[in-house]
């Protein structure tokens, strides 16, 4: 088994997923993660500053707001929002995180379509926290045709390998 898969199963087997970047103005890849995690029988608590609910249920404005906390946290932000988010995390213990990114876990290759900061990585490797730093959840819960073949392509292509190495950070 991959190391991806590794940590894949890990972020899986816990029970409360906090999903940051849903979107009551269109629909979305996060939006959609949060609907498979639902249907998986997962906790799960939807993350927004700019909204109080979402399709009828709490939306809250950080983690920290968050009742219960969760055991794992899904980003599909800007990489900004992720150095915020996994901060929280840092802060509430959670020990499990993952950054989305269309183009797997190859850092740059597609700059606007990822949520993985690099510094945020490195905050979550310093704290103890199994992070991974791209591809989606969707490629792995249930996935559709297009997932599927995502998962397929990227894995074929190498860009689903994670290093351990934590790089300096950009600044």
């Amino acid at each position: 088994m991959s190391k991806i898969d590794t940590r894949v199963q890990d972020f899986l087997a816990q029970k409360k997923i906090a999903v940051v970047g849903v979107s009551d103005r269109r629909e979305t890849g996060c939006n959609l993660a949060f609907h498979k995690f639902q249907e998986a029988g997962y906790t799960v608590s939807a993350v927004n500053p700019r909204l109080t609910t979402f399709e009828g249920k709490p939306c809250y404005p950080d983690l920290k707001a968050i009742p219960e906390k969760p055991g794992a946290v899904f980003i599909l932000a800007n990489p900004q929002v992720t150095d915020q988010i996994v901060q929280q995390c840092v802060d509430l213990g959670v020990k499990h995180v993952w950054m989305h990114c269309m183009m797997g876990t190859k850092p740059g290759l597609n700059a606007s379509m990822t949520s993985v900061s690099q510094n945020a990585v490195q905050v979550c490797r310093e704290n103890g926290i199994t992070v991974i730093p791209g591809t989606c959840p969707n490629q792995f819960l249930k996935p559709d045709f297009g997932h599927k073949m995502m998962r397929g392509l990227w894995g074929m292509l190498g860009f689903l390998k994670v290093s351990d190495a934590v790089k300096p950070s950009p600044n």
